[in-house]
């Protein structure tokens, strides 16, 4: 890509009415915006289903889609859903994420008996190698819950008894999971067609780690660090740094080096290739912990007594690079960079990134300064762990904002816009921004805190935000910027 411009948004936030954004109408408007604004990337997070907290970064799968994206609206189009059968709709507001997921519940249980009646879901899953173990997973949690550690053993342990009587005692349960991953291909493949005929790029989201209580651990517990009774020895986070001060307990358990590479890095190729078959590019999340994993005793309070241990590293990105020739993806690379996460980095080609929000701290010459930044990189005034950039800038201690002012030769007024217009006039070949910074929202458009288990990933854009006024602005600053297509 030659100097392009996109924009970060998740399907969640999109104003779909019935209580969370999905892929229907509301997508293929902000498409359309998109195309408008000249902008060439649409960034969203995981789609994967939400863990406990809303967050898809602990998912119960690292590989299924969400069902709270199924847009109703396109059931009804589709002919799966009456009319009659549509959620309430409601004013668009913060996502209510136990609201939302009992609607889209009620809605597949309604939809999931006609898909399986007309379409082949053991074919379709048999071309997919992460769908059996998710749908029976899934049917099984229905029952026990998604901690498998704690199922009737032989089916925590899986027996090949115990998941032969499964596949009879669950069947509705995994044709309704089935149906529903089938739903999400149909939709989200005529998303991906509108988005092509517009020449805008879809980019997709990889968390490093996947949750403990997933069809993934359960279905493969060779491959982390368990115990004896499936439970993790060791947990990951990070040490302190610019988010959090104690640093950050994530509680993912911790991947078996050893056992990835004696299966060749099976598990993270069909990984890839599943997100690959959705997206145009990857982003790959705290690609740091690939160099080395911060690993944390299970008991700790918080994150300041780990250690690093290693990573992946290498070997993993050298079997992707057989695989897929140029690697589809970026580096996530922020963090406590060391020298070993720069060279992996460059060793295999890899685009970095550069936070503005980040580089105007103490160091004089900062290397996400703009004038540190390079071509083959990714650059992005904030991600969404950070706060928007306006709230970023209220918030920040008045050095900070003096550095700010200085560097841009701007005033309070106009410095949230003055650090975009910086990101858009860097060296880098590409610039994300977060929705919420061109719409000039407040730390009450943020979408995470991270550290913070409560009150995340709740935000919405609101009808009408995306004006043509504002589209016309964007391409205004894209075309001056030479990042036009």
């Amino acid at each position: 890509m030659k100097r392009h411009a996109g924009l970060i948004l998740h399907p969640t936030s999109l104003p779909s009415p019935y209580g969370v954004g999905d892929l229907g109408a509301a997508a293929r408007d902000w498409l359309a915006f998109l195309e408008a604004a000249g902008q060439r990337v649409w960034q969203v997070l995981p789609l994967h289903p939400i863990g406990p907290s809303g967050s898809p970064y602990t998912s119960p799968s690292a590989f299924a889609r969400s069902p709270a994206l199924l847009s109703p609206d396109d059931l009804v189009s589709d002919g799966w859903l009456r009319v009659r059968e549509l959620p309430a709709a409601a004013p668009v507001g913060p996502v209510s994420w136990p609201s939302v997921l009992g609607s889209r519940h009620e809605v597949v249980q309604r939809v999931a008996p006609r898909v399986a009646q007309v379409v082949d879901l053991e074919g379709w899953a048999r071309a997919e190698p992460w769908a059996d173990a998710w749908a029976l997973y899934a049917a099984i949690a229905d029952v026990h819950g998604f901690d498998w550690a704690r199922w009737p053993e032989p089916l925590a342990r899986r027996d090949a008894d115990a998941l032969a009587a499964a596949r009879d005692r669950f069947a509705v349960g995994r044709a309704h999971a089935l149906a529903t991953q089938w739903l999400f291909s149909q939709q989200w493949g005529r998303l991906r067609e509108d988005a092509r005929r517009r020449g805008i790029q879809l980019w997709g989201d990889l968390p490093i780690f996947v949750g403990h209580q997933s069809a993934d651990v359960w279905a493969h517990p060779e491959l982390f660090l368990l115990d004896d009774a499936g439970d993790p020895t060791v947990i990951s986070g990070v040490p302190p740094d610019a988010f959090s001060p104690r640093g950050q307990r994530w509680g993912h358990p911790l991947y078996r080096i050893d056992a990835h590479a004696a299966e060749g890095y099976r598990w993270w190729i069909n990984r890839i290739e599943a997100l690959v078959s959705l997206v145009d590019c990857v982003r790959l999340d705290h690609f740091r912990g690939l160099a080395a994993m911060w690993e944390v005793p299970v008991d700790a309070e918080d994150a300041m007594g780990g250690r690093w241990v290693p990573g992946l590293g290498a070997g993993l990105l050298r079997a992707l690079r057989e695989r897929f020739g140029e690697i589809p993806m970026y580096a996530e690379d922020l963090g406590v960079i060391t020298p070993d996460v720069e060279e992996l980095r460059d060793q295999f080609g890899l685009r970095g990134m550069a936070v503005l929000q980040f580089a105007f701290g103490d160091e004089p010459d900062h290397r996400y300064l703009p004038h540190n930044h390079r071509a083959h990189q990714v650059v992005a005034p904030g991600t969404h762990d950070n706060d928007t950039i306006h709230g970023w800038y209220r918030g920040t201690d008045e050095m900070t904002r003096h550095r700010v002012r200085t560097y841009l030769h701007t005033d309070d007024a106009d410095a949230p816009w003055a650090v975009l217009r910086a990101a858009w006039r860097s060296v880098a070949d590409v610039v994300l921004v977060p929705a919420q910074d061109v719409l000039g929202l407040g730390s009450e458009a943020r979408m995470n805190v991270p550290g913070e288990a409560d009150g995340n990933w709740g935000w919405r854009l609101q009808p009408g935000a995306t004006s043509p006024a504002l589209a016309a602005s964007l391409r205004r600053e894209v075309a001056d910027n030479g990042r036009w297509p």
